[in-house]
């Protein structure tokens, strides 16, 4: 959901500043022609940008500068200062640019400067043998690494067939907010496709609907069901993840919903019409964003869950305390250390007998990766599909990305799986470039963030397990930094209202290329 235009502050640029007005290294935020404009300096070298990022309109002016790179404070992406160009997802397009000139120590901002989100702006250097081998990619899903990778296809100078097959008519869509937003009514459907009509057919990316069947890795086909086979000279597997199912009595009764996709999401918000009292199984980032956005829908919400605490095995008890406290503020009851026993018409019983009355249940316990195309063409498998560094599979040709992946994380020393919308962006994005020839390693530190209410929750690295957190702020400051570490080394920060302290953490630990102390 894109912020709200805010009223211009700091000084009209079009009239012209000091250019000792700009910090060295730094920036200055303020706007010309009716519009908020970010200046920054690198040396004597001026620079404008659009002050909004292009994914959620998140304030650049409060992130973090990196030569000529600017960091979101909000979900992390991050453009460049020189061209505007989206360098990082989940911001897929570019910011508007402003010309910039310097008289007698003066510096104006003049003419804006609009691009074509997929401008071949990040070719990929030429490899004539492989790119003339180079006819035709087909990438099987339309989630976020599959769309971002047909995306970056064109961005990097590609100019052969691009397909991609989902059997989802609404796909690509902003998956997030499915269980966000769109869900809590603060977003119309209309916000939810991440690109505009015909933006896919104007740049040549074909979206092919229909579920893929089987894969020919001789004869390089794709076989989808009311379509004729789909011949590929590189294939990407993006099939992402589906909900894990409970083997419970009642799950099949027409009130009980799994949400994973844009047409689950419509199903519970149809639900809510009628519905006065849910239960929502499952304390996991799923399911706790359900509980909000139900709660924002003014139902009266229970949650269930086998755990202690909610999220604390991915955050730790510190943060799901604060966590707990902030669901029940807003009247959210926990039924925590329980499972469900059943589900009736009228109500869910718990493993202790006690009996919930809910008209609407919502299933949240996680998802597991889509892997049966994989397992059919007898990829090498390991609790995902592995990859090396470069997000090949074990046949020639195939690669993978997103929530099959499990892929050697150079910051952890370990195979990692990871389920996150930015982070599925960024692997469709490598993937996508190494398809072209460009062997570049897949490094990125993982991140992703989580809302709850008034409250954001960032995340950067990745720990599995840890022998130590060290907590910086109280459960009652409105700041919270918690370190995960390991033989006192750092793998990962989870923070809220620190998001200075959470880009320069993910700075450090991807400058460093392994897991190291913070700063």
């Amino acid at each position: 959901m894109t912020s709200e235009n805010p009223t211009l502050t700091g000084p009209d640029f079009g009239r012209g500043i000091n250019l000792s007005d700009v910090a060295p290294n730094g920036m200055l935020l303020g706007h010309a022609n009716g519009e908020a404009v970010l200046v920054s300096r690198t040396g004597d070298e001026v620079f404008a940008i659009s002050a909004h990022c292009s994914h959620y309109g998140g304030p650049l002016a409060e992130g973090v500068l990196d030569g000529d790179t600017i960091h979101c404070p909000w979900h992390h992406a991050c453009f460049n200062v020189r061209t505007g160009e989206a360098l990082r997802a989940p911001a897929l397009s570019p910011v508007a640019c402003w010309q910039v000139e310097q008289r007698d120590g003066k510096v104006m901002v003049t003419n804006k400067i609009e691009r074509d989100p997929l401008a071949p702006t990040m070719r990929v250097p030429a490899n004539a043998d492989h790119v003339t081998r180079l006819e035709r990619v087909v990438i099987i899903g339309a989630g976020a690494a599959g769309s971002a990778a047909a995306e970056m296809l064109r961005r990097s100078g590609f100019e052969g067939e691009v397909t991609l097959v989902d059997v989802e008519e609404e796909a690509p869509y902003d998956r997030p907010n499915v269980s966000k937003d769109f869900l809590a009514g603060k977003m119309s459907e209309e916000c939810m496709p991440l690109r505009a009509d015909g933006f896919h057919a104007q740049r040549g990316i074909y979206i092919m609907r229909g579920r893929v069947t089987s894969i020919n890795p001789d004869a390089k086909s794709v076989s989808v069901a009311g379509h004729d086979d789909v011949l590929y000279s590189a294939l990407l597997l993006a099939t992402g993840a589906e909900p894990i199912r409970l083997d419970l009595p009642g799950d099949d009764r027409p009130h009980v919903h799994y949400l994973r996709s844009l047409t689950d999401s419509r199903a519970v918000i149809a639900a809510t019409e009628t519905a006065r009292r849910a239960v929502v199984v499952g304390a996991s980032f799923i399911g706790l964003e359900v509980a909000a956005s139900l709660r924002a829908r003014g139902l009266d919400v229970h949650v269930v869950a086998r755990e202690s605490l909610p999220l604390e095995p991915v955050l730790g008890p510190q943060l799901g305390a604060v966590v707990r406290d902030l669901h029940e503020k807003h009247g959210v009851s926990f039924h925590l250390g329980h499972t469900p026993a059943r589900i009736d018409d009228d109500a869910v019983v718990l493993d202790d007998g006690t009996r919930l009355p809910a008209d609407l249940v919502v299933i949240g316990v996680g998802v597991r990766p889509r892997l049966e195309l994989a397992t059919d063409v007898g990829i090498a498998l390991d609790r995902g599909v592995l990859v090396n560094e470069y997000l090949e599979t074990s046949i020639p040709g195939i690669f993978a990305a997103g929530d099959i992946a499990r892929w050697p994380d150079p910051h952890s020393g370990q195979r990692i799986r990871v389920e996150h919308w930015a982070l599925a962006q960024r692997m469709g994005q490598a993937a996508a470039r190494n398809i072209l020839g460009a062997r570049e390693r897949f490094t990125p530190v993982p991140f992703f963030w989580s809302n709850h209410y008034d409250m954001s929750i960032r995340y950067v690295g990745h720990a599995e397990s840890w022998d130590a957190t060290r907590v910086e702020g109280t459960e009652d400051d409105s700041a919270l930094a918690v370190r995960f570490e390991r033989d006192g080394q750092l793998l990962a920060l989870a923070t809220v209202a620190r998001d200075e302290l959470s880009l320069r953490t993910e700075q450090m630990m991807e400058r460093v290329g392994a897991v190291g102390r913070g700063p």
